[in-house]
Parts: C-alpha cells; structure tokens; sequence
C-alpha cells in the first residue's frame, strides 16, 4: 500500500486528525498573545491555523482556523457573541483561500489571504456594528492576519525538511 500526500488525506485519517488537533492546541496558546484593539480576540490564534493550511491543506487549515477561533473567542468571553459564528465561517475560507494561492504564488497567498482576513472580514460586519467598527477594527487585523500569515509561512519553510506533516 502507497502511502498518501499528507494533503489529501481523508478528514477521519487518525493521523490526520492528530496533527489537526496538536495545531488546535497551538491555537488555544497563540490566543493568549493578543494584539491590542476593540476586540479582544485579535491574536495569534489563526498562526497554526495557516501552518496547517500549508502543511495539510485547506481541509486541515479551515478546519483548525474554525477550532482556533472559537477557542479563540472562548478565552475572551465571545465578545461579538453569536457574530462568532460568521467570523469562523470566514476564517475557514481563508484557510481554503490560503492553501490553494500557496500552491501558486506565495506573495500572491500572503497577500491576498491577509487582505480578506483583514478587510474583508472586518467590512463584513458592517451591517451588525456599523462603520465605526470597521474603521476600528480593520486596520489591527489587518496587520494581525498579516503576521500571523507571515510566521506561518517562515514556520512552514524552516521545518519543512525537518518534520514529516
């Protein structure tokens, strides 16, 4: 029997579903180191989430940004309440997002993935908080989703020979 691309593996693959959860774990750690803004759940939570977009594909990634912001969001006291719901949706599809441009352009991947995690994501939330929230909140996660996204990256090329994902 072959062994299979890590990044195509099956969501119930023990494996698989291993490594999701260590990244999750790391997720719950990267909540604690949070940016400073309106909200207090702008952290380095989505940091293993792009890792795993990376190292298992946009299954693993989305599936880890959903977990980690939840957690995330948890650790704060869900302080957009039910909106968390929405943002995790969003977070998911950035990991899809993310994992498909990597395979094409990283430059085109960062910067893309940062700007809809950043602005888009905030602009989204117009029509609950308003403009004002999206003046507040976007410029802190845009430069949150950037860094967690460029550490992901950095991660990935400096254990990519050295731990097998």
């Amino acid at each position: 029997m072959q062994k299979s691309n890590s990044k195509s593996q099956s969501i119930l693959n023990t494996s698989f579903l291993v490594k999701v959860a260590l990244l999750t774990a790391l997720s719950v750690i990267g909540s604690y180191l949070k940016f400073p803004g309106p909200v207090g759940s702008i952290a380095l939570d989505s940091l293993p989430g792009f890792l795993g977009a990376v190292l298992l594909g946009g299954k693993g990634g989305a599936l880890i940004l959903v977990l980690g912001h939840f957690l995330s969001a948890l650790n704060s006291g869900f302080p957009l309440g039910p909106i968390h719901i929405l943002i995790a949706f969003i977070m998911g599809s950035c990991g899809f997002i993310f994992s498909y441009l990597m395979q094409k352009n990283i430059y085109l991947a960062v910067a893309i993935t940062t700007f809809v995690n950043g602005a888009v994501s905030a602009a989204l939330l117009i029509p609950f908080f308003g403009i004002p929230f999206f003046y507040s909140t976007a410029p802190v996660l845009t430069v949150a989703s950037l860094a967690n996204i460029i550490l992901a990256v950095v991660i990935s090329k400096l254990i990519k020979d050295k731990v097998t994902f």
